[in-house]
């Protein structure tokens, strides 16, 4: 079997553009839409609903609910590289300020 001619290339090899430099951040940022943000109300809103009839007290309904946020946000910034979430924050600061 080691007899078996190898193909090669003719041209120059086209790189992945998940390669290329700046497209893993571009594509993050892309990637969680109104889809996903749907799901993950949905998901949110069943946990805590399922929490509560189960008997768990609501400050350790919001703690747990809110930890999951927290770690979400902190997903979404890690993957779109931060520039979003930051974005998001300085925005809801200045409105905020504005409206005092």
């Amino acid at each position: 079997m080691t007899d078996l001619p190898v193909p090669s290339l003719a041209g120059p090899v086209r790189a992945c553009p998940c390669t290329v430099a700046g497209a893993e951040t571009a594509g993050a940022a892309r990637r969680f839409g109104p889809t996903h943000a749907l799901i993950l109300l949905i998901a949110v809103l069943g946990l805590g609903s399922t929490l509560f009839l189960v008997g768990t007290p609501l400050d350790t309904v919001f703690a747990l609910l809110g930890g999951c946020g927290a770690i979400g946000a902190a997903t979404l910034a890690a993957a779109g590289g931060g520039r979003r979430l930051v974005t998001v924050l300085v925005e809801a600061a200045v409105r905020s300020s504005a409206a005092k």
